[in-house]
């Protein structure tokens, strides 16, 4: 006798609880530098929506992720857009790989440009609010936004992005813990953007707390609209 289909409810708990894996879905290419219609597409929303959720950060002026942080410091003290600044510093972080002996994918790749664009087109269209409940909705609809481009950048199968690559790289070469070598990473970005003038707050707590579950319902979500055609 067949197990008896999910209700609705039960459905919406599980996607509520998130993935605690990256699940293989019907667009997922089967190399990094081996795109299909599907993956492309996904790897390419994936991104504008992480670029999305990065502007709307910058634009709540609550403090913005880590990266984001160093970016607008470098923005702000060379005069340069925060685009312009994003692109600069997905670069430098992308030559780091070279004496870890990383190999780019595609999704490397595009990471570096899409994300640049995105943050740089969408803060220059969503108008900063003055209100602070405004501010707060903005910075926690940027979190969701980031988990849910997470989701779909992360299932399209084309490589981790520079600052991803670049954590498994010294996580491999030091054999320290991924998680302390992510932490170590975190901070010492967070703190250099910060001494360039960079804006560190609530945002950037709100951040720290909130992403992780947002990229678990994001992958979620994802494996939800396009499961696994083996699944």
């Amino acid at each position: 006798m067949p197990a008896p289909e999910p209700s609705g409810l039960a459905r919406a708990r599980a996607l509520l609880r998130g993935s605690r894996t990256i699940p293989q879905t019907r667009w997922t290419a089967s190399a990094v530098w081996r795109p299909t219609p599907g993956s492309l597409v996904s790897l390419l929303v994936g991104l504008w929506l992480f670029g999305t959720g990065e502007a709307l950060l910058l634009t709540a002026d609550l403090g913005a992720t880590p990266w984001t942080v160093l970016a607008q410091g470098v923005s702000l003290r060379t005069g340069l857009p925060i685009g312009t600044t994003t692109l600069l510093v997905g670069l430098a972080v992308l030559l780091l790989w070279i004496p870890l002996r990383q190999r780019p994918g595609l999704g490397t790749v595009l990471n570096i440009v899409v994300i640049s664009v995105a943050i740089q087109v969408m803060y220059d269209l969503v108008p900063a609010p003055s209100a602070l409940a405004a501010r707060l909705a903005l910075v926690l609809l940027g979190i969701a936004s980031i988990g849910l481009g997470s989701g779909f950048y992360l299932t399209a199968g084309h490589g981790p992005g520079p600052r991803d690559g670049w954590m498994t790289g010294l996580h491999r070469r030091t054999g320290h813990p991924v998680g302390r070598v992510r932490l170590a990473i975190e901070v010492t970005v967070l703190v250099a953007g910060w001494l360039l003038g960079g804006t560190v707050g609530v945002g950037t707590a709100l951040f720290a707390l909130l992403i992780g579950q947002s990229v678990a319902l994001g992958l979620a979500v994802v494996r939800h609209l396009a499961p696994s055609a083996a699944g």
